[in-house]
């Protein structure tokens, strides 16, 4: 079962039963609702559940805004090349990424608010954002390595939309192509942050200091800053 709500306040709600769920739950994915029931749940307790928890989910929606919707009329700057989706005479969809420009050929009468488009459209961009970490991502960690004198064992790029980076006990750097989405300056705390795990785990004084001193007293400032950008 699946069932779509459109609500006043929080928005598109998408209630769904899952055979792996044991309880309600509620997550928000692009700034969107979703319901989680197990199977033979009540909707009417889902309802009841959102209700309880509207405050919250508000709060969270401010947190977590929808993305915008990926069309012709979009205009967006990656850390690496700029977005261009257009129309065409052709059938397909097509991209090539030349010159600093992402450019996304449509079908002359593609529907850009049908969700099929749009996640054809998303598999695209993300396949840019990650070519484009693959490539400059690596030598930018060691040139701030390099840079610190810090030492890591290796490095992975992911897709991941809950972190931006993330560091092993073995000293391995895992970072998400969803940082080419961030300015330079978000881009290098992030590689730092990471960087500084390398030396301390956690999130002590101590890992504070090193990375103070490594952003010239702004890892807070910085910290701050990032909270207002979020992973596609």
């Amino acid at each position: 079962m699946e069932r779509k709500i459109d609500d006043k306040q929080l928005g598109r709600i998408t209630i769904r039963e899952s055979a792996r769920a044991t309880r309600y739950t509620l997550k928000i994915s692009r700034g969107e609702i979703e319901g989680i029931i197990p199977i033979g749940g009540s909707e009417k307790r889902m309802l009841h559940f959102i209700e309880e928890n509207r405050a919250k989910l508000l709060a969270s929606l401010k947190r977590h805004p929808a993305r915008e919707i990926l069309s012709d009329k979009l205009e967006l700057q990656t850390f690496s090349f700029s977005l261009h989706i257009f129309r065409t005479d052709r059938s397909g969809f097509y991209m090539s990424l030349q010159g600093g420009v992402l450019h996304i050929a449509c079908p002359e009468k593609t529907n850009f608010e049908d969700e099929r488009v749009q996640k054809v459209l998303l598999q695209l961009f993300k396949k840019a954002l990650r070519h484009e970490a693959c490539r400059l991502l690596p030598d930018r960690l060691k040139q701030l390595a390099n840079l610190h004198g810090f030492n890591f064992s290796d490095i992975k790029i992911t897709g991941s939309r809950t972190s931006w980076g993330s560091c092993t006990g073995r000293k391995s750097i895992n970072l998400s192509y969803n940082l080419m989405l961030l300015p330079a300056h978000l881009i290098d705390y992030v590689l730092l942050h990471e960087l500084c795990h390398t030396k301390e785990m956690n999130h002590s004084t101590r890992f504070w200091k090193i990375l103070d001193d490594v952003t010239g007293n702004k890892a807070l400032a910085l910290r701050k800053e990032l909270k207002n950008h979020h992973p596609w």
